[in-house]
């Protein structure tokens, strides 16, 4: 019986693995075709917004199945627990990406150049998502709480976006509608940022059997 929840739960671990893939690959995506004002780079995130929801099906019926016939006790039990939760955080990391790919077509070819702030934003989440899934798969702690100190550095990288943006339409108020469009892009930087501290703390319960509020 240990056996064959032991497979599940592998299978549980290996599935976590592959949507977290999945999440930093779309953000990787629609900030390439940001950065290289390609439209038709921003239709093809779609696809994987799409995987991404096929997968968060298909980890949330593992889960169940090891819920149901398996009942798993104490940390098992943490860690099925908080792979529900996770998942449910990386499909709206999915769901941010494509609302930035969105954005994309409106740009007119402009690509946010002037804000450095938005591709490390971008190279911090996806970090942030991978740290998250690897301490989920160890549960690593430390790896789990090392995510709580990135996020303050998407935070701060959204200050100064705001700031530029802010100077972009005093100097000139044709550009206030694409620094509109690039606020909201780095606000859905800052949201996946967001959810990557919420799967962390999902993590940490599953480690710890405490959820930090």
């Amino acid at each position: 019986m240990r056996n064959r929840f032991d497979e599940q739960l592998a299978l549980l671990n290996k599935k976590m693995i592959e949507m977290g893939a999945l999440c930093e690959n779309i953000i990787a995506l629609s900030t390439k075709a940001l950065l290289d004002g390609d439209v038709e780079g921003a239709k093809r995130v779609t696809a994987i917004g799409s995987d991404i929801d096929h997968m968060e099906r298909e980890i949330e019926s593992i889960c169940l199945k090891l819920l149901l016939h398996q009942q798993p006790v104490a940390r098992d039990l943490r860690q099925i627990s908080a792979a529900l939760k996770m998942i449910t955080d990386m499909e709206r990391i999915g769901d941010q990406a494509e609302d930035i790919a969105e954005i994309i077509p409106f740009l007119s070819g402009r690509t946010g150049e002037e804000c450095a702030e938005i591709r490390e934003m971008a190279e911090v989440t996806i970090n942030m998502v991978t740290d998250c899934v690897d301490a989920y798969v160890k549960q690593d702690l430390k790896l789990a709480r090392s995510v709580y100190d990135h996020d303050d550095v998407v935070d701060t990288c959204f200050d100064k976006v705001k700031s530029k943006l802010i100077s972009m339409i005093a100097q000139n108020t044709d550009n206030g509608e694409y620094a509109i469009d690039l606020l909201m892009i780095a606000k859905y930087f800052e949201r996946i940022g967001d959810h990557a501290v919420n799967i962390a703390e999902w993590v940490e319960f599953s480690v710890t059997g405490e959820h930090k509020e």
